[in-house]
């Protein structure tokens, strides 16, 4: 049997294992760093020279000094110094300085991008699936016939996304 879990690498306490508070609150401290994770700056290198305890940040891809060899790992400054929390796949931060959230994708982390496959408001669709481009009007002398079906095509599409009535 593993000595930490899979996911977050928490450790487990062993039978028979002495001082199992120790574990027991390294544990919590991961645990607390991961729950409703915020980070002060993502993308950061060098570990700050005076940090407060309970200040994380999201390290970038070749960090220096206490940080090294932990590219892309959520760093938390604690009461026992720095602890450290591998981003995986789903891990969701907020990063302060910016505003914005970071998603923890398969290839590094993703800031400010926001993925669905539909915006709701108040149990109505504001935005969906993109739908083709609505052409323009083309030559002629007269191009009121065009004009109105743009016009048409274009209230067609914005009633589709839920951003008008019809």
């Amino acid at each position: 049997m593993s000595l930490e879990s899979a996911r977050l690498a928490l450790p487990f306490l062993a039978a028979g294992q002495a001082q199992k508070e120790l574990t027991h609150n390294e544990a919590l401290a991961l645990i607390d760093m991961g729950i409703a994770a915020a980070a002060k700056s993502a993308g950061i290198e060098t570990p700050p020279s005076t940090p407060v305890i309970g200040e994380c940040w999201i390290l970038g891809d070749a960090p220096t000094g206490a940080w090294v060899d932990r590219a892309g790992a959520l760093a938390c400054w604690t009461e026992s110094g720095w602890r450290f929390l591998a981003g995986r796949e789903g891990m969701i931060v907020w990063v302060q300085d910016q505003q914005l959230w970071a998603v923890r994708e398969a290839d590094g982390w993703t800031i400010g991008a926001a993925r669905a496959a539909r915006v709701m408001v108040n149990d109505l669709q504001v935005l969906g699936a993109r739908e083709a481009a609505v052409m323009p009007p083309t030559g002629g002398s007269v191009v009121d016939a065009e004009a109105r079906s743009a016009i048409t095509a274009i209230l067609d599409r914005l009633i589709a996304h839920g951003l008008i009535d019809t």
